[in-house]
């Protein structure tokens, strides 16, 4: 683990490989959350090996949540090094009212909707980089014929029409999906993670489910 301000080794090529790859459903258990605190106190002595276990733990969720926020790479390898960064600089303060996941989460989140105000400005957008792995949801394949012979064509145009989709939520929004759908959290994680109550994480939700199937009802009906 290099010393604060020094760059973090982010291998880009394996980060881009489990980005595509849809996260296996996982929830943080108790035995976990126990574990990390045991390695945060060690790192917090400083320990750099406990808080480099702590990075290898949580290096691709966080590279994916960044991610499908952003639709980049490059600029989700760049604010995941940035997350991990800050983090270190900051553990200190650290004081375990919440899980360590969380608390590295709302660097990453607030870290990532900075950036995004920042490129508001920017109106190119890669939405081949952003993968939302439509060819793996049964109720939006369903909507393809197995029996068409241009199924794979329509899987492609579905996919870039659902990226497009996703771009057009604002961050907030965007985020609460990508944390639920994508990521697998619950309401309660997300909440604690955008530091907003539940009822206000399932408005998002909902309003943001009710814009995408309005983007896309062209589509699919």
């Amino acid at each position: 683990m290099p010393l604060p301000g020094q760059p973090l080794s982010v291998n880009r090529d394996d980060l881009a490989e489990a980005a595509d790859t849809p996260p296996t459903p996982e929830r943080v258990s108790a035995e976990q959350v126990a574990e990390d605190a045991v390695l945060v106190r060690r790192a917090q002595e400083g320990d750099l090996v406990a808080f480099d276990e702590l990075v290898r733990r949580f290096q691709e969720r966080i590279y994916s949540t960044i991610y499908h926020m952003t639709a980049s790479h490059e600029d989700a390898a760049d604010l995941a090094q940035e997350t991990f960064i800050k983090a270190f600089q900051a553990l200190k303060t650290y004081k375990g009212d919440a899980s360590f996941y969380t608390w590295l989460y709302r660097i990453a989140v607030n870290k990532t909707i900075n950036f995004l105000k920042t490129r508001r400005n920017k109106t190119h957008l890669s939405l081949n980089d952003l993968d939302l792995n439509a060819e793996n949801d049964p109720g939006l394949v369903a909507l393809v014929s197995d029996n068409t012979p241009r199924r794979e064509l329509a899987l492609t145009e579905l996919q870039e029409k659902l990226n497009a989709a996703m771009m057009k939520l604002s961050s907030v929004h965007r985020l609460a999906v990508t944390l639920h759908d994508v990521q697998d959290l619950s309401h309660e994680e997300i909440a604690r993670i955008m530091d907003c109550n539940v009822g206000t994480v399932r408005s998002r939700l909902f309003y943001a489910r009710q814009q995408l199937q309005a983007y896309l009802s062209d589509y699919v009906k």
